[in-house]
């Protein structure tokens, strides 16, 4: 399991549940859901989501390729990943998975009773488990010893920042936790606060497992089918993070804390309360 599978990936033409559309077609009839600079989403008829443009990242599909292994989490199927190149040597990747009818569970939150709400949370349970059992590779870093896509881990190419001292794959959570100080030194300039975080973070980070980690645990990320059962999307921040990330994460993507959703996640994921409280000061810092 977690080896980089090789691209361009399709799969076998008696998975399709139609042809694959082309590139061209894709762009002239795709129904748009999101749009950002370098990135589109569309919906291709109700076979398809295809998510397409130069900062679209295949290790995404890696990831769905990968946690589908599990046959215990439910992704979308993943049917081809590969890339363009335009006449002025500009990339362009496309993911072309499973269209998965049904609600985004952010939408219909409301609306849910707590019978229905336990479920959910059951499912993820599940789920989540099933990921912090896979062997771990013995890193922290994306699927195939690949750097952080996790935006806490980004530099800009032009800042020539040493190869892996920030984004990773990182042997030991000691490295994890000096990149979290470069990214630091990296945002603020020469900090004295800097010099705080390194003697203190080994203190209260410590001890954790590269674990696989979805990285995105929102109810915009999980789709409820009409059977009620939840799939997970949104797998392009996964990758082998310490155990406590996913709660952290989770967590510090409540918001405002308007309502239970925090009741879900606590029950769904291990608790972390401690390196959350840490990863919260961090979160706000680095992207501050």
């Amino acid at each position: 399991m977690g080896n980089a599978y090789e691209l361009p990936y399709y799969a076998p033409d008696w998975r399709l549940p139609t042809p694959l559309p082309s590139p061209h077609i894709i762009e002239e009839n795709g129904e748009i859901l999101q749009e950002q600079t370098g990135r589109r989403v569309v919906r291709f008829g109700n076979c398809y989501i295809i998510k397409y443009g130069s900062n679209v990242s295949l290790t995404e599909g890696k990831n769905m390729l990968f946690v589908r292994e599990t046959q215990s989490v439910q992704v979308p199927e993943v049917f081809a990943l590969y890339s363009t190149e335009d006449t002025e040597g500009q990339n362009t990747n496309y993911i072309v998975m499973e269209n998965i009818p049904g609600h985004h569970l952010d939408t219909i939150w409301a609306q849910l009773d707590s019978s229905e709400k336990s479920n959910i949370a059951s499912q993820l349970r599940v789920y989540f488990n099933a990921l912090r059992n896979l062997p771990t590779p013995g890193y922290f870093g994306c699927i195939g010893r690949r750097p952080f896509e996790e935006s806490m881990f980004w530099t800009a190419p032009e800042d020539d920042v040493e190869d892996g001292l920030i984004s990773g794959p990182f042997d030991s959570e000691a490295e994890f936790n000096n990149a979290l100080v470069q990214k630091y030194l990296y945002n603020s300039g020469l900090d004295p606060k800097a010099a705080y975080y390194r003697r203190v973070l080994p203190l209260v980070l410590r001890d954790h497992n590269p674990v696989f980690t979805h990285g995105d645990l929102q109810r915009k990320n999980i789709i409820i089918k009409e059977s009620g059962m939840a799939v997970l999307i949104d797998w392009e921040t996964a990758g082998w993070y310490p155990e406590y990330w996913e709660y952290a994460l989770a967590m510090f993507a409540c918001g405002a804390w308007q309502d239970d959703w925090h009741e879900i996640v606590g029950y769904s994921l291990a608790e972390y309360p401690n390196e959350y409280a840490w990863f919260d000061m961090l979160r706000r810092e680095l992207w501050s």
